[in-house]
């Protein structure tokens, strides 16, 4: 069990999972660059949470729920829970206030582009779904990624292997930040697409620190 200060961001999974290296240069040495596609995810985001909770044909729609896991040493927003009803005699849901029936939550995140086929925004989403579980006492089967390109949704199913998978990532995030250890640079050709590509320096020796060869790269010229 994890207390509050131990707490990661879900976020950090979807590093992790497009990248070791890149979550690392986040979350470990706190480097952080925003490029254009990282800065419309973000307005995409920041739309969706300052949106009203609402009901929408009979589903209660809840906008920016805060998230968080004791037990995974997690915590989050999720863009959008779904509160779907339950049809009688199903009861493997969660009671509203004031409403009547049984729930199941829905957890729905927000994401810039098309359809996605990367692992990482799985991972993701699953994981907001393990919180949702804790803090709700109870199980999510499904979940879903709003694409806003396309403005279609791409259903998530939240079988044994993505649990697996997920829980796998969460062990590793938190030994990788108490290690205090940034993973060598591997470049690919998703390396193209990272907002960090300077800052990570593909071609730096394993052994140094990605902030330390940029510290030194401005003492150099500011020499000048």
């Amino acid at each position: 069990m994890f207390t509050e200060d131990d707490l990661l961001p879900i976020s950090a999974l979807a590093h992790l999972e497009f990248c070791p290296r890149r979550c690392g240069l986040i979350h470990v040495e706190g480097i952080w660059t925003e490029n254009a596609v990282t800065a419309e995810g973000r307005v995409l985001h920041s739309r969706v949470h300052e949106g009203p909770s609402e009901n929408i044909a009979g589903v209660r729609v809840v906008r920016g729920l805060r998230l968080h896991s004791l037990e995974l040493g997690l915590y989050g927003i999720a863009d959008l829970v779904e509160f779907h009803p339950l049809e009688p005699p199903e009861t493997d849901g969660i009671v509203l206030p004031d409403r009547e029936g049984y729930w199941r939550p829905y957890p729905v995140e927000y994401k810039r582009g098309r359809k996605k086929t990367e692992i990482s925004y799985f991972v993701q989403l699953c994981a907001q779904a393990l919180c949702l579980e804790e803090m709700l006492s109870t199980r999510l089967t499904a979940g879903a990624l709003y694409h806003g390109k396309s403005r279609k949704r791409q259903e998530v199913p939240f079988d044994e292997s993505l649990r697996d998978r997920t829980r796998k990532r969460i062990v590793e995030l938190h030994e990788m930040v108490a290690s205090n250890h940034v993973p060598p640079a591997k470049y690919s050709s998703k390396c193209k697409f990272c907002s960090l590509l300077d800052q990570c320096v593909p071609k730096l020796p394993p052994t140094r620190s990605a902030r330390t060869y940029l510290s030194h790269a401005i003492d150099d010229i500011l020499a000048e």
